[in-house]
Protein backbone atom coordinates (compact mmCIF):
# COMPACT_ATOMS: atom_id res chain seq x y z
CA UNK A 1 0.00 0.00 0.00
CA UNK A 2 1.47 3.52 -1.17
CA UNK A 3 1.37 6.41 1.81
CA UNK A 4 -2.13 7.45 1.98
CA UNK A 5 -2.01 11.48 3.12
CA UNK A 6 -4.29 13.41 5.08
CA UNK A 7 -4.05 15.49 1.44
CA UNK A 8 -3.39 15.42 -1.71
CA UNK A 9 -2.63 18.47 -4.13
CA UNK A 10 -5.97 18.95 -6.28
CA UNK A 11 -3.51 20.72 -9.53
CA UNK A 12 -3.11 18.50 -12.60
CA UNK A 13 -0.65 17.65 -14.69
CA UNK A 14 -3.18 19.58 -17.18
CA UNK A 15 -3.90 22.41 -15.35
CA UNK A 16 0.32 22.88 -14.61
CA UNK A 17 0.26 22.99 -18.37
CA UNK A 18 -2.47 25.39 -19.24
CA UNK A 19 -0.47 27.77 -16.41
CA UNK A 20 2.47 27.29 -18.52
CA UNK A 21 1.21 28.29 -21.35
CA UNK A 22 -1.00 31.48 -19.67
CA UNK A 23 2.37 32.72 -18.02
CA UNK A 24 4.40 32.46 -21.22
CA UNK A 25 1.98 34.75 -23.07
CA UNK A 26 0.35 37.24 -20.42
CA UNK A 27 1.91 39.81 -19.99
CA UNK A 28 0.77 40.90 -16.37
CA UNK A 29 0.92 38.15 -13.27
CA UNK A 30 0.33 40.51 -10.14
CA UNK A 31 -3.37 41.18 -9.62
CA UNK A 32 -5.93 42.61 -12.19
CA UNK A 33 -8.50 41.55 -14.63
CA UNK A 34 -7.48 37.55 -13.77
CA UNK A 35 -7.98 37.87 -10.41
CA UNK A 36 -11.26 39.81 -10.96
CA UNK A 37 -12.45 37.07 -13.01
CA UNK A 38 -11.89 34.21 -10.32
CA UNK A 39 -13.73 36.58 -7.70
CA UNK A 40 -16.88 36.53 -9.92
CA UNK A 41 -16.64 33.20 -10.65
CA UNK A 42 -16.10 32.09 -6.85
CA UNK A 43 -18.76 34.26 -5.91
CA UNK A 44 -21.65 33.35 -8.32
CA UNK A 45 -20.49 29.40 -7.60
CA UNK A 46 -21.56 29.91 -3.77
CA UNK A 47 -24.34 32.19 -4.10
CA UNK A 48 -22.55 35.00 -2.49
CA UNK A 49 -22.91 38.94 -3.98
CA UNK A 50 -19.16 39.54 -3.51
CA UNK A 51 -15.67 37.93 -2.99
CA UNK A 52 -12.26 39.49 -2.86
CA UNK A 53 -9.36 37.46 -3.29
CA UNK A 54 -6.34 37.57 -0.86
CA UNK A 55 -2.93 35.62 -0.60
CA UNK A 56 -4.63 32.86 2.59
CA UNK A 57 -7.40 32.02 4.35
CA UNK A 58 -5.11 33.72 7.35
CA UNK A 59 -5.45 36.71 5.80
CA UNK A 60 -9.26 36.39 5.02
CA UNK A 61 -9.87 36.42 8.87
CA UNK A 62 -7.17 39.41 9.20
CA UNK A 63 -8.97 41.40 6.49
CA UNK A 64 -12.63 40.80 7.72
CA UNK A 65 -11.51 41.55 11.24
CA UNK A 66 -9.90 45.03 10.39
CA UNK A 67 -12.92 45.65 8.31
CA UNK A 68 -14.90 45.04 11.41
CA UNK A 69 -12.89 47.83 13.03
CA UNK A 70 -13.29 50.25 10.28
CA UNK A 71 -16.88 49.61 9.35
CA UNK A 72 -17.95 51.42 12.43
CA UNK A 73 -20.51 48.49 12.90
CA UNK A 74 -19.50 47.74 16.44
CA UNK A 75 -20.42 48.77 19.14
CA UNK A 76 -17.53 47.51 21.04
CA UNK A 77 -14.30 45.23 20.33
CA UNK A 78 -16.08 42.27 21.98
CA UNK A 79 -15.88 39.20 20.08
CA UNK A 80 -16.94 35.59 20.86
CA UNK A 81 -14.29 33.11 18.71
CA UNK A 82 -14.45 29.40 18.74
CA UNK A 83 -12.03 27.33 20.89
CA UNK A 84 -12.01 24.35 18.50
CA UNK A 85 -10.89 26.12 15.26
CA UNK A 86 -7.62 27.24 13.68
CA UNK A 87 -5.12 29.60 15.11
CA UNK A 88 -5.14 32.49 12.40
CA UNK A 89 -9.15 32.42 13.19
CA UNK A 90 -8.08 33.77 16.82
CA UNK A 91 -5.15 35.35 16.60
CA UNK A 92 -5.87 38.19 14.19
CA UNK A 93 -8.37 39.55 16.88
CA UNK A 94 -5.77 39.36 18.98
CA UNK A 95 -3.19 40.94 17.44
CA UNK A 96 -6.07 43.93 16.37
CA UNK A 97 -6.74 44.72 20.13
CA UNK A 98 -10.24 43.13 20.25
CA UNK A 99 -11.54 41.83 23.46
CA UNK A 100 -11.56 37.91 22.53
CA UNK A 101 -13.45 34.77 24.65
CA UNK A 102 -13.58 31.80 23.70
CA UNK A 103 -16.71 29.63 23.64
CA UNK A 104 -16.61 26.13 24.46
CA UNK A 105 -17.22 23.88 21.39
CA UNK A 106 -20.57 21.46 20.79
CA UNK A 107 -20.53 17.84 21.60
CA UNK A 108 -22.41 17.02 18.16
CA UNK A 109 -20.91 19.02 15.67
CA UNK A 110 -17.49 20.89 17.45
CA UNK A 111 -19.38 24.35 16.72
CA UNK A 112 -20.08 26.83 19.46
CA UNK A 113 -21.91 25.41 22.21
CA UNK A 114 -25.23 26.78 22.42
CA UNK A 115 -25.67 26.70 26.29
CA UNK A 116 -22.02 28.06 26.99
CA UNK A 117 -22.67 31.26 24.15
CA UNK A 118 -26.23 31.95 25.80
CA UNK A 119 -23.87 32.46 29.25
CA UNK A 120 -21.20 34.71 27.35
CA UNK A 121 -23.18 37.10 25.41
CA UNK A 122 -25.36 37.79 28.95
CA UNK A 123 -21.76 38.19 30.35
CA UNK A 124 -19.87 39.88 27.85
CA UNK A 125 -22.25 42.19 25.65
CA UNK A 126 -20.36 41.03 22.36
CA UNK A 127 -20.66 43.10 19.36
CA UNK A 128 -19.37 40.46 17.23
CA UNK A 129 -19.58 36.42 17.17
CA UNK A 130 -17.08 33.79 14.90
CA UNK A 131 -18.08 30.55 13.75
CA UNK A 132 -15.66 27.74 12.63
CA UNK A 133 -17.74 25.22 10.36
CA UNK A 134 -15.55 22.39 11.70
CA UNK A 135 -14.14 19.87 8.74
CA UNK A 136 -17.19 20.48 6.80
CA UNK A 137 -19.55 20.42 9.40
CA UNK A 138 -22.22 23.49 10.23
CA UNK A 139 -22.72 24.85 13.95
CA UNK A 140 -26.34 25.15 15.35
CA UNK A 141 -26.85 27.86 12.62
CA UNK A 142 -30.94 28.16 13.49
CA UNK A 143 -29.72 28.94 17.40
CA UNK A 144 -27.36 31.35 16.61
CA UNK A 145 -29.25 33.05 14.13
CA UNK A 146 -31.99 33.85 16.93
CA UNK A 147 -29.63 34.54 19.07
CA UNK A 148 -27.48 37.09 17.00
CA UNK A 149 -30.56 38.75 15.83
CA UNK A 150 -32.05 39.18 19.50
CA UNK A 151 -28.73 40.70 20.27
CA UNK A 152 -28.01 42.84 17.29
CA UNK A 153 -24.33 40.89 17.16
CA UNK A 154 -22.78 41.00 13.91
CA UNK A 155 -21.71 37.11 12.96
CA UNK A 156 -19.30 35.94 10.79
CA UNK A 157 -17.92 32.66 9.75
CA UNK A 158 -14.32 31.20 9.17
CA UNK A 159 -15.72 28.48 6.46
CA UNK A 160 -12.10 27.30 5.03
CA UNK A 161 -12.71 23.38 5.70
CA UNK A 162 -16.36 23.43 4.91
CA UNK A 163 -16.23 25.09 1.21
CA UNK A 164 -19.99 23.93 -0.48
CA UNK A 165 -21.27 22.51 2.88
CA UNK A 166 -24.85 23.64 2.50
CA UNK A 167 -27.72 24.39 5.27
CA UNK A 168 -31.09 24.94 4.79
CA UNK A 169 -30.30 24.92 0.69
CA UNK A 170 -27.64 27.68 1.58
CA UNK A 171 -24.34 27.00 1.35
CA UNK A 172 -22.47 27.66 4.51
CA UNK A 173 -20.94 31.41 4.71
CA UNK A 174 -23.62 33.04 3.89
CA UNK A 175 -25.78 33.53 6.79
CA UNK A 176 -23.27 36.64 8.35
CA UNK A 177 -21.69 39.56 7.70
CA UNK A 178 -18.86 38.28 6.00
CA UNK A 179 -16.80 34.70 5.80
CA UNK A 180 -13.34 33.28 5.05
CA UNK A 181 -12.14 30.15 2.74
CA UNK A 182 -8.77 28.98 2.06
CA UNK A 183 -7.05 27.73 -1.09
CA UNK A 184 -4.16 26.07 0.75
CA UNK A 185 -2.83 22.88 -0.52
CA UNK A 186 -4.81 20.10 0.62
CA UNK A 187 -8.16 22.08 0.90
CA UNK A 188 -11.23 21.32 -1.21
CA UNK A 189 -9.26 23.29 -3.85
CA UNK A 190 -5.78 25.13 -4.06
CA UNK A 191 -4.44 27.87 -5.59
CA UNK A 192 -0.80 27.28 -4.63
CA UNK A 193 -1.74 29.80 -1.60
CA UNK A 194 -4.80 31.55 -1.59
CA UNK A 195 -8.24 32.82 0.17
CA UNK A 196 -11.45 34.31 -0.38
CA UNK A 197 -13.57 36.66 1.58
CA UNK A 198 -16.77 36.33 0.61
CA UNK A 199 -20.40 39.05 1.77
CA UNK A 200 -23.56 40.14 0.86
CA UNK A 201 -22.84 44.18 2.39
CA UNK A 202 -21.34 46.35 -0.33
CA UNK A 203 -20.01 48.81 1.92
CA UNK A 204 -18.30 45.92 3.65
CA UNK A 205 -16.87 45.05 0.27
CA UNK A 206 -15.79 48.13 -0.45
CA UNK A 207 -14.06 48.54 2.57
CA UNK A 208 -12.60 44.69 2.07
CA UNK A 209 -11.38 45.41 -1.27
CA UNK A 210 -9.58 49.00 -0.17
CA UNK A 211 -8.01 47.14 3.39
CA UNK A 212 -6.30 44.79 1.02
CA UNK A 213 -4.73 46.76 -0.90
CA UNK A 214 -3.27 49.38 1.29
CA UNK A 215 -6.12 50.96 2.21
CA UNK A 216 -6.68 53.27 -1.42
CA UNK A 217 -9.44 53.16 -3.85
CA UNK A 218 -8.36 51.26 -6.77
CA UNK A 219 -10.82 48.58 -6.93
CA UNK A 220 -13.72 50.65 -5.95
CA UNK A 221 -16.73 51.20 -8.99
CA UNK A 222 -16.34 54.56 -10.38
CA UNK A 223 -19.22 56.16 -8.72
CA UNK A 224 -18.23 54.71 -5.15
CA UNK A 225 -14.76 56.20 -5.91
CA UNK A 226 -16.13 59.65 -7.05
CA UNK A 227 -18.61 59.87 -4.05
CA UNK A 228 -15.92 59.55 -1.99
CA UNK A 229 -12.91 61.46 -3.64
CA UNK A 230 -15.30 64.31 -3.51
CA UNK A 231 -15.86 64.05 -0.10
CA UNK A 232 -12.22 64.73 0.83
CA UNK A 233 -12.32 67.80 -1.96
CA UNK A 234 -9.62 65.33 -3.98
CA UNK A 235 -8.61 65.31 -7.85
CA UNK A 236 -8.05 62.70 -9.54
CA UNK A 237 -4.63 62.96 -9.63
CA UNK A 238 -4.42 63.14 -5.36
CA UNK A 239 -6.74 60.17 -4.96
CA UNK A 240 -3.92 58.04 -6.72
CA UNK A 241 -1.51 58.09 -3.75
CA UNK A 242 -4.73 58.77 -0.78
CA UNK A 243 -5.25 56.46 1.56
CA UNK A 244 -8.62 56.08 3.21
CA UNK A 245 -8.20 52.81 5.37
CA UNK A 246 -5.85 51.68 7.41
CA UNK A 247 -4.95 48.50 5.53
CA UNK A 248 -2.29 45.79 4.09
CA UNK A 249 -1.13 44.56 1.16
CA UNK A 250 -2.04 40.68 0.81
CA UNK A 251 -3.19 40.67 -2.17
CA UNK A 252 -2.98 37.26 -4.22
CA UNK A 253 -1.31 37.52 -7.87
CA UNK A 254 -3.49 36.77 -11.41
CA UNK A 255 -1.01 33.84 -11.63
CA UNK A 256 -2.51 32.51 -7.67
CA UNK A 257 -6.01 33.63 -10.10
CA UNK A 258 -5.86 31.83 -13.02
CA UNK A 259 -4.77 28.41 -11.37
CA UNK A 260 -8.17 28.70 -9.53
CA UNK A 261 -10.64 29.62 -12.16
CA UNK A 262 -9.54 25.73 -13.88
CA UNK A 263 -10.03 24.55 -10.39
CA UNK A 264 -13.45 25.65 -9.84
CA UNK A 265 -14.27 23.82 -13.09
CA UNK A 266 -13.74 20.67 -10.95
CA UNK A 267 -14.85 22.07 -7.59
CA UNK A 268 -18.41 19.79 -7.54
CA UNK A 269 -16.94 16.70 -8.41
CA UNK A 270 -14.26 17.14 -5.55
CA UNK A 271 -17.25 18.13 -3.30
CA UNK A 272 -19.37 15.52 -4.13
CA UNK A 273 -16.29 13.00 -3.89
CA UNK A 274 -15.45 14.26 -0.23
CA UNK A 275 -19.14 13.83 1.21
CA UNK A 276 -18.96 10.19 -0.61
CA UNK A 277 -16.06 9.26 1.33
CA UNK A 278 -17.11 11.09 4.30
CA UNK A 279 -20.31 8.34 4.17
CA UNK A 280 -18.26 5.35 4.08
CA UNK A 281 -16.20 6.11 6.98
CA UNK A 282 -19.64 6.66 8.98
CA UNK A 283 -20.28 3.58 7.80
CA UNK A 284 -17.35 1.59 8.34
CA UNK A 285 -16.46 3.30 11.70
CA UNK A 286 -19.98 3.31 13.19
CA UNK A 287 -18.98 2.66 16.77
CA UNK A 288 -17.16 5.18 16.86
CA UNK A 289 -18.14 9.30 17.63
CA UNK A 290 -18.38 11.01 14.74
CA UNK A 291 -19.67 14.54 13.73
CA UNK A 292 -23.90 15.56 14.02
CA UNK A 293 -24.90 18.44 12.39
CA UNK A 294 -28.04 19.69 10.10
CA UNK A 295 -26.35 19.81 7.27
CA UNK A 296 -28.15 19.18 4.06
CA UNK A 297 -24.86 18.62 2.45
CA UNK A 298 -21.68 17.61 3.69
CA UNK A 299 -18.77 18.77 1.89
CA UNK A 300 -16.44 17.24 4.27
CA UNK A 301 -12.74 18.06 5.16
CA UNK A 302 -11.39 15.23 7.18
CA UNK A 303 -13.18 12.44 8.67
CA UNK A 304 -12.61 13.09 12.52
CA UNK A 305 -13.19 10.86 16.10
CA UNK A 306 -12.06 10.69 19.25
CA UNK A 307 -10.05 7.82 21.24
CA UNK A 308 -8.81 6.72 24.57
CA UNK A 309 -5.54 6.32 23.03
CA UNK A 310 -4.92 8.48 20.25
CA UNK A 311 -0.89 8.87 20.18
CA UNK A 312 -0.82 4.90 20.29
CA UNK A 313 -3.11 5.50 17.82
CA UNK A 314 -1.72 7.79 15.92
CA UNK A 315 2.34 5.77 15.60
CA UNK A 316 0.13 2.71 14.89
CA UNK A 317 -1.16 4.47 11.70
CA UNK A 318 2.15 5.81 10.75
CA UNK A 319 4.01 2.31 11.11
CA UNK A 320 0.93 1.46 7.93
CA UNK A 321 1.78 4.70 6.30
CA UNK A 322 -1.53 5.92 7.05
CA UNK A 323 -1.05 9.98 8.06
CA UNK A 324 -3.41 11.44 11.10
CA UNK A 325 -3.83 14.72 13.05
CA UNK A 326 -5.33 16.27 15.98
CA UNK A 327 -8.44 17.68 15.26
CA UNK A 328 -7.18 21.10 13.94
CA UNK A 329 -5.67 22.74 17.26
CA UNK A 330 -7.84 20.90 19.71
CA UNK A 331 -8.48 23.87 22.20
CA UNK A 332 -7.46 27.44 21.04
CA UNK A 333 -7.19 27.42 25.18
CA UNK A 334 -4.29 25.33 25.54
CA UNK A 335 -2.30 26.85 23.03
CA UNK A 336 0.86 28.44 23.97
CA UNK A 337 0.10 31.43 21.76
CA UNK A 338 -2.87 31.67 24.09
CA UNK A 339 -1.72 30.81 26.95
CA UNK A 340 0.62 33.53 26.94
CA UNK A 341 -1.43 36.27 26.94
CA UNK A 342 -4.39 34.47 29.10
CA UNK A 343 -3.50 31.58 30.75
CA UNK A 344 -4.67 28.48 29.97
CA UNK A 345 -8.39 28.47 29.58
CA UNK A 346 -10.56 25.66 30.55
CA UNK A 347 -13.02 24.70 28.86
CA UNK A 348 -14.81 20.68 29.27
CA UNK A 349 -15.67 19.59 25.88
CA UNK A 350 -12.92 21.43 23.72
CA UNK A 351 -10.09 20.03 26.42
CA UNK A 352 -11.94 16.31 25.89
CA UNK A 353 -11.26 16.87 21.50
CA UNK A 354 -7.55 18.24 22.91
CA UNK A 355 -7.08 15.24 24.42
CA UNK A 356 -8.46 12.75 22.38
CA UNK A 357 -9.54 13.99 18.94
CA UNK A 358 -8.31 12.73 15.86
CA UNK A 359 -8.78 13.09 12.19
CA UNK A 360 -8.52 10.82 9.39
CA UNK A 361 -7.80 11.54 5.92
CA UNK A 362 -10.44 12.47 3.12
CA UNK A 363 -9.51 13.96 0.33
CA UNK A 364 -10.85 13.83 -3.61
CA UNK A 365 -8.21 11.26 -4.69
CA UNK A 366 -8.82 8.73 -1.86
CA UNK A 367 -10.77 5.29 -3.28
CA UNK A 368 -12.74 3.20 -1.31
CA UNK A 369 -10.12 0.35 -1.19
CA UNK A 370 -7.93 3.39 0.75
CA UNK A 371 -10.44 4.33 3.20
CA UNK A 372 -11.08 0.03 3.98
CA UNK A 373 -7.61 -0.05 3.98
CA UNK A 374 -7.25 2.95 6.93
CA UNK A 375 -10.60 1.93 8.87
CA UNK A 376 -9.36 -1.55 8.98
CA UNK A 377 -6.05 -0.79 10.37
CA UNK A 378 -7.73 1.92 12.50
CA UNK A 379 -10.18 -0.77 14.34
CA UNK A 380 -7.11 -2.69 15.15
CA UNK A 381 -5.97 -0.47 17.70
CA UNK A 382 -8.47 2.13 18.64
CA UNK A 383 -10.36 2.41 21.65
CA UNK A 384 -13.84 4.30 21.67
CA UNK A 385 -14.26 7.50 24.03
CA UNK A 386 -17.41 9.02 23.90
CA UNK A 387 -17.65 12.67 25.64
CA UNK A 388 -18.67 12.55 29.64
CA UNK A 389 -16.79 9.23 29.49
CA UNK A 390 -13.27 10.23 29.90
Amino acid sequence: MKNIKLAEDTISKLELNKLTKWIISTKILTKSKVSKKFEHIFSNWNNSKYAVFVNSGSSANLLIAQALLESKLLINKTIILPSVSWATTVAPFMQLGFKVILCDTDKENLGLDINHLKKLIKKHKPSCICLCHVLGHSNNIKDILKLVRTNKIKLIEDTCESLGSTYNKKKLGNFGLASSYSFYYGHHISTIEGGMVCTNNKSFYNLLVSIRSHGWSRDWDKNYKKKIMKQYKLNEFENLYTFYNSGFNIRSTDLNAFIGINQMKKIDRVIKTRNKNYQLYKKLLKNFWHQNDDNQFISSFAFGTIVKNRLEVYEYLKSKKIESRPIICGSIGRQPFWIKHFGKTKLANADFIHNHGIYLPNHSNLTESEIAYICNNFLKIAKPIFFDNE
